[in-house]
């Protein structure tokens, strides 16, 4: 199966508000001390907490706003659909 972005391509990210993530977002996640990059698959806003899986069907599990760190924004520079108004300002 073709990965949703390829090894070695050079991608932007940026710092995200956890609260406005998305199920199809692409977010940089803490799990068990390291940074990952998961694909978001489903979303419990009431527990504060996103479902981080890969793309191929797999589900990692679930993680708390808090380890939700940096939302995907551009591959190559091109610009990534429905980012906007999820980063946090600066």
């Amino acid at each position: 199966m073709v990965p949703l972005i390829r090894s070695r391509r050079q991608v932007t990210v940026v710092p995200v508000d956890p609260s406005k993530v998305e199920v199809g977002d692409n977010v940089l996640a803490r799990v068990a001390g390291t940074v990952y990059r998961h694909l978001v698959s489903a979303v419990d806003p009431a527990r504060k907490r996103v479902q981080i899986s890969n793309n191929r069907g797999h589900v990692n599990g679930w993680t708390g706003h808090g380890r939700a760190h940096g939302i995907c924004t551009a591959v190559d520079g091109v610009p990534r659909p429905r980012t906007a108004g999820k980063t946090l300002a600066s």
